[in-house]
């Protein structure tokens, strides 16, 4: 169920929102400051391709949330609007409720993604 949940969201939105995330990364590593920025951008561009099948787990420490809150600050809030509205937009009809979970889980990590890792489930 994970390969056709993969192949119709990389079909239907999954596309758009990985390139997303490859551009934001390749314009925060323009930059020397922005370098790490954009490497947690490139970190989570398969999970963005193809989220089926794997979640994220969330933890880290000051540093993580220092990190946090300058992503939030420059280019996190975008990806995580354009996910969550992509979301809602997905879950008003029934069949679009488990790919519009999955933007949730993107809009989510857009918001926190140092110290977050993505696992298999």
């Amino acid at each position: 169920m994970g390969l056709l949940g993969n192949a119709l969201w990389f079909i239907f939105g999954g596309f758009w929102q990985g390139i997303m995330w490859v551009f934001a990364g390749a314009m925060l590593c323009l930059t020397i400051v922005g370098i790490p920025l954009g490497l947690q951008c490139f970190k989570f561009v398969p999970l963005a391709f193809f989220p089926f099948g794997k979640a994220v787990v969330y933890g880290g420490g000051t540093l993580s949330l220092l990190g946090n809150i300058v992503w939030v600050a420059l280019c996190g809030w975008v990806l995580a609007f354009v996910a969550f509205a992509n979301g809602v937009l997905l879950c008003i009809t029934i069949v679009g409720i488990p790919f519009g979970k999955q933007c949730f889980k993107l809009a989510k990590l857009s918001l926190m993604p140092f110290g977050a890792s993505v696992v298999e489930s």
